[in-house]
């Protein structure tokens, strides 16, 4: 086996694959040359090289989604590292394990004037859960600092930063590793609550009659079904779940715009609940939120092992257990109670199935009528990924194969990277993988395509209606040279070329025949990755989708 000479980066290395840290995505450099060779060297380690450090992050951050499992993204010294700050960003709000290991020039050359040189350490201070500044010697202080890095990443499920100063020579290696690493491992976490504990709360969710559980981001099987059949047959209990919960039952709220945009004041009042209770990540829902803000609940619980956000303001318990550990506890020390809470919402839910189902009858070809033609069209058991901005939003209007596993990068819903993770998440995943994404948004990760490991059954469906379509539906729109080139950017470009250049299968439909013609061979296997652009009308869009609200009635 080959090592690099450098000590530190043996130290590296070595703890690294002591903690099972097996996914490494390296973006080509001189400085993280030492990390480089060791790394691709071991045979342990599954190694990526990923050219682009912005789209290298979310890549990585695709595969962390899926494992839940730390990955190691390796860089070179400078600007390469800022580049990983979307990444990081949307890591640390969406819990997701990422070890960033930046390659340094060493503390004396640092100000100096030398190339590719910044102040590296504590530069993502603000979203970072920890920071591992090593000293350039190899020490049992160096190593516990990336063990500490480790555990942290590993323990709170977000990002760490571990910055290496390494000097010339850079690529020496050596046939035996000349350094023996602290090793460290990994410590069990006992998340746990007893019933004394809940048994106050429990008494306080007996006496109201209007519960809400309110459902946000959650990878799969985060409750058993027999938990869900307990929260479905209380009538004083309303769960509202998200596209991203990945959350399943016939009796849950799957639609909450559609469900409360056409309330009145009387609805919001009669709807208001005694206690609201929510676990998982990010809520999409502007409208829901808008409503908990103004009609606050008595008590407000949430259920997460690690944090909790007081998204509505009035946060009264933050219950640090897993959902499933909360409610196997909690339920049984429920009581059902009499309540037309639920019943109420179901009636409004059939109601609005009927208006739903009428008005996309007679919707004409646009972004609403692309979502309800390609959801139900996604093979079962793919995995679906959502870029951010209206894309998330119109999901979150279509029902969804309880079988197919929704993703959104929703910790800070920026549109950078979402092509990018969702190549990541199909990696790791092995399954079929289908990016559904805005014009826009695509444009702006199209290096997510430079990529040498993107899976034949890899798809996207890109709506391009020229330009950002959400800003067209938001309070403020007119039609303007100023809106069109500075809010909507709008533009004439296509898929196309970038299809061509990256060896993609490229089709496209421009009206809802042609667009289920496609959608009958598209996810058929080949022998290349696949692209179905969609091209609908720029300016019917928001009036097709403003409308809908309206006639739900």
């Amino acid at each position: 086996m080959i090592y690099p000479k450098i000590p530190l980066a043996q130290s590296i290395i070595e703890i690294c694959k002591s903690r099972g840290i097996k996914n490494i995505v390296i973006s080509p450099g001189s400085r993280n040359a030492p990390l480089t060779i060791g790394f691709v060297n071991n045979p342990y380690f599954n190694c990526y090289s990923i050219a682009d450090e912005r789209c290298a992050a979310f890549f990585g951050m695709g595969i962390a989604q899926q494992n839940s499992e730390p990955v190691a993204l390796v860089c070179t010294s400078g600007s390469a590292l800022l580049n990983y700050y979307p990444a990081v960003a949307e890591a640390f709000y969406s819990q997701i394990p990422l070890l960033v290991i930046s390659a340094d020039r060493p503390h004396d050359k640092i100000d100096i004037g030398d190339g590719q040189t910044i102040r590296q350490e504590n530069v993502y201070q603000n979203h970072i859960l920890y920071s591992a500044n090593l000293a350039e010697m190899a020490s049992p202080e160096n190593d516990l600092e990336i063990h500490n890095a480790i555990t942290i990443a590993k323990r709170q499920k977000g990002p760490v930063h571990i910055n290496a100063p390494f000097e010339e020579p850079l690529y020496e290696t050596i046939p035996e590793a000349t350094v023996v690493s602290l090793v460290v491992a990994d410590g069990l976490v006992n998340n746990s609550i007893t019933s004394d504990e809940l048994k106050p709360y429990a008494s306080q969710w007996n006496t109201v009659k209007k519960k809400l559980i309110l459902v946000g981001v959650n990878p799969p099987n985060v409750l058993e079904q027999e938990l869900l059949e307990q929260l479905a047959t209380d009538g004083s209990v309303v769960v509202m779940t998200e596209t991203t919960s990945n959350l399943h039952h016939p009796d849950f709220i799957t639609n909450i715009d559609t469900i409360i945009t056409p309330f009145t004041v009387a609805d919001f009042e009669a709807f208001q609940p005694d206690i609201l209770l929510t676990f998982g990540g990010m809520v999409v829902s502007k409208r829901i939120k808008a409503f908990l803000r103004k009609y606050k609940s008595q008590l407000h619980w949430h259920v997460d092992v690690l944090r909790s956000y007081d998204t509505f303001g009035n946060l009264t318990k933050h219950f640090e257990v897993s959902p499933q550990t909360f409610f196997s506890t909690f339920l049984p020390l429920t009581i059902p109670v009499e309540s037309d809470y639920d019943e109420k919402m179901q009636k409004i839910r059939e109601l609005r199935s009927i208006k739903h189902e009428e008005y996309l009858r007679k919707t004409p070809f646009s972004d609403f009528k692309v979502f309800e033609t390609a959801i139900p069209s996604l093979p079962k058991n793919s995995q679906l990924q959502l870029s951010n901005s209206s894309t998330i939003r119109y999901a979150q209007l279509i029902a969804i194969d309880p079988a197919i596993e929704v993703y959104c990068n929703r910790g800070t819903s920026g549109i950078d990277g979402s092509t990018s993770t969702a190549i990541g998440a199909a990696v790791a995943s092995g399954r079929q993988t289908v990016l559904m994404t805005g014009d826009i948004g695509f444009l702006y990760d199209s290096n997510a395509l430079w990529n040498t490991y993107i899976p034949a059954s890899f798809r996207i469906i890109v709506l391009n209606n020229g330009g950002g379509g959400i800003f067209r539906i938001l309070p403020g729109h007119q039609e303007t040279p100023v809106f069109n080139t500075f809010f909507e950017t709008s533009h004439h470009y296509t898929a196309a070329h970038l299809a061509k250049m990256y060896g993609f299968t490229y089709v496209t439909a421009h009206d809802e025949n042609e667009l289920k013609v496609q959608l009958k061979g598209f996810y058929e296997p080949g022998d290349a990755p696949a692209i179905l652009e969609v091209f609908t009308p720029m300016l019917e869009n928001d009036a097709v989708l403003l409308q809908y609200f309206k006639e739900l009635v």
